[in-house]
């Protein structure tokens, strides 16, 4: 199972962190990745995580803006958004694989088996 938290309003420029707690066991060698929705658009990869290596990956307008870590502890994924824009606003979530999911397979939201409830972000100018 995995809960997100930390979505909410803010404005241009703001920040804030998502987290992904997620219940039961951790595979190895699988991602825990973040897609976002857009009121009629698709959902997209933003984010991933490998939970053995560490291994990340970005969508292009993530990059330099959001980070995502783990805390394998607390079996928890972050995701620390800066500088957020109007086209972030979307609703946030949280996704992992069954089973093993080789890395050309982490960007399309077919390769997940467990997904969050999702958390809403709102960017407002």
């Amino acid at each position: 199972q995995l809960v997100e938290s930390g979505g909410g309003f803010v404005q241009v420029g703001g920040s804030l962190r998502l987290s992904c707690a997620a219940s039961g066991r951790t595979r190895t060698n699988t991602p825990t990745a973040w897609f976002r929705q857009a009121p009629g658009k698709e959902r997209e990869f933003v984010a991933g995580i490998d939970w053995t290596s560490g291994s990340i990956s970005y969508e292009d307008s993530a990059k330099g803006r959001f980070i995502i870590s783990r805390d394998n502890a607390k079996n928890t994924v972050y995701l620390e958004m800066s500088n957020l824009r109007p086209e972030d606003t979307a609703i946030y979530f949280c996704a992992a694989p069954y089973n093993r999911l080789i890395r050309s397979n982490w960007y399309g939201p077919h390769g997940y088996y467990y997904w969050g409830q999702g958390t809403l972000v709102t960017v407002s100018s």
